[in-house]
C-alpha cells in the first residue's frame, strides 16, 4: 500500500485499504462477536453452551450477536428436531476464513498479557 502522493494527499489505494479495515470493523464490532467466532472455531455449539462459554453475555445480546453474524454469512444456525427445540451454531466456510486472523489475535493477546504481567512484576 502506497502512503501518500507527492502533494500530501492519500492515494486511492490507501483509501481502499482504510475502507476495507472499516468494513471489517463494522462487521465484527461489539464486545462479543470475535469471541463467539473464536469459540465456534473449535466446533459447533448449542446456544446454551455458547451462553455458558461467553462469560458475562446475556441471552438477548447473545441472540443479537449470533443473528448479526448469521446475516453476514459468518455463522450458520441449525434447529434440531428435539423437544424442547435445540439450536446449534457453527462457523460457515466463509466464517472459517477469519480463523487465521482470530488465531493471530489470540497469539498477540497472549504475548501482550505476558508482557504486561512481566512489566508489573518488574515494578515490584
Amino acid at each position: 500500500m502506497g502512503n501518500t502522493a507527492a502533494n500530501g494527499h492519500i492515494s486511492d489505494e490507501c483509501k481502499r485499504h482504510f475502507k476495507a479495515i472499516q468494513d471489517t470493523q463494522d462487521i465484527l464490532s461489539g464486545k462479543w462477536k470475535m469471541l463467539i467466532m473464536g469459540i465456534l472455531g473449535s466446533g459447533k455449539r448449542r446456544y446454551l453452551e455458547l451462553q455458558r462459554l461467553v462469560d458475562g453475555i446475556g441471552p438477548k445480546m447473545l441472540s443479537k450477536e449470533l443473528q448479526e453474524l448469521e446475516i453476514n454469512g459468518l455463522v450458520s444456525r441449525t434447529e434440531m428436531a428435539t423437544k424442547p427445540l435445540t439450536v446449534e451454531y457453527a462457523l460457515t466456510e466463509y466464517g472459517k476464513s477469519l480463523k487465521p486472523i482470530l488465531d493471530d489475535m489470540a497469539e498477540w493477546g497472549k504475548n501482550h498479557r505476558d508482557r504486561v504481567i512481566k512489566d508489573m512484576t518488574s515494578l515490584k
